[in-house]
């Protein structure tokens, strides 16, 4: 059974930094691309960043480029996102999703991933 759990999310100030980690199980991992998505409030599910199998290609939603940092560690079946310079409009829940990295064709839209995770809130308050 294939499983992706978020974690590190909380709350915190505007400008701080945290940590989010998604750990994998049930998968080969390193054969998978991984991406983060985030939803606020009454919004659609947004792309934040997506990182290939070997982590060797990794690509940004502009309103978080430069300041969020996608990494993974084969080794540990996990995949990080760092974010720094948080913003009050960066709340929203933030989920995981993963898929076979044959199925990549440069496309991010959630429909073409293949597994979830259950997601972990960010909150930055002003």
């Amino acid at each position: 059974q294939v499983q992706l759990a978020e974690s590190g999310g909380g709350l915190v100030q505007a400008g701080d930094s945290l940590r989010l980690s998604c750990a994998a199980s049930g998968l080969t991992f390193n054969i998978y691309d991984v991406a983060w998505f985030r939803q606020a409030p009454g919004k659609e599910r947004e792309f934040v960043a997506r990182i290939r199998w070997s982590g060797s290609s990794t690509s940004y939603t502009d309103s978080v480029k430069g300041r969020f940092t996608i990494s993974r560690d084969n080794a540990k079946n996990t995949v990080y996102l760092e974010m720094n310079s948080l913003k009050p409009e960066d709340t929203a829940v933030y989920s995981c999703a993963a898929r076979p990295d044959h199925l990549y064709n440069g496309d991010d839209r959630p429909k073409l991933y293949t597994y979830w995770g259950q997601g972990t809130q960010v909150t930055v308050s002003s």
